[in-house]
């Protein structure tokens, strides 16, 4: 169904529409670094967009503010991978975001990706005060590439703390660098990126195959 060069065929930065979210195809789609993105009231879209952020972990960058909420407040979490992974996507779903009606996890992305988790492929990461879930970030690992889908936040700084956890995780799996789709203010800080979508292509494993 996917183009094997999928950012020479884009429209709007869409490359394929229908289809069913089942594993074979996400595992499909993730290998050419497309993702899903639904629209109500539209067939499924799938996204491969020409500017596509990434996170090198060698420019990492902590802000000073940052560096100063987990030097007096860092002790007071813990994080887990993949204890929780159905309490991240659900609060993912239903965070409030500035600028944004609705959210983007329908009920049928919810179902395909935990069924994705229990394949091997979506993972979460959790942060916890004691008992409690109070932030956390999940995203698909494949062949060697991590995508970051969503995160959420119920105390200050919860959900970057999860992503310098999962990116903590990531690198003890030997991972350099990690695909967050698209900027966002909190991605931006911590050092993401835009590159050609080009670019991300050939830096998939699925790329050195064709």
């Amino acid at each position: 169904m996917f183009p094997d060069h999928p950012y020479e065929e884009t429209i709007d930065d869409i490359v394929g529409v229908g289809g069913v979210l089942e594993t074979e195809m996400l595992v499909d789609a993730y290998s050419r670094g497309i993702f899903p993105w639904p629209q109500v009231e539209y067939p499924m879209l799938w996204f491969f967009p020409a500017q596509r952020g990434v996170l090198d972990f060698s420019e990492l960058h902590i802000p000073r503010s940052l560096e100063k909420f987990i030097r007096h407040h860092g002790q007071e979490f813990q994080f887990t991978v993949n204890k929780s992974f159905a309490q991240v996507i659900e609060n993912c779903r239903i965070q409030k975001r500035p600028n944004q009606d609705g959210t983007w996890i329908l009920p049928e992305i919810k179902r395909a990706y935990l069924q994705f988790h229990l394949d091997g492929y979506a993972h979460s990461v959790e942060c916890w005060r004691g008992n409690t879930l109070v932030g956390g970030i999940y995203g698909v690992l494949m062949n060697g590439v991590f995508s970051g889908e969503s995160m959420f936040h119920l105390e200050e700084n919860t959900s970057k703390l999860s992503l310098l956890h999962l990116i903590h995780w990531l690198k003890n799996k030997g991972l350099t660098w990690m695909d967050i789709q698209m900027l966002t203010p909190v991605t931006e800080s911590l050092g993401g990126k835009y590159i050609s979508g080009k670019e991300f292509f050939y830096r998939l494993p699925f790329s050195k195959t064709i």
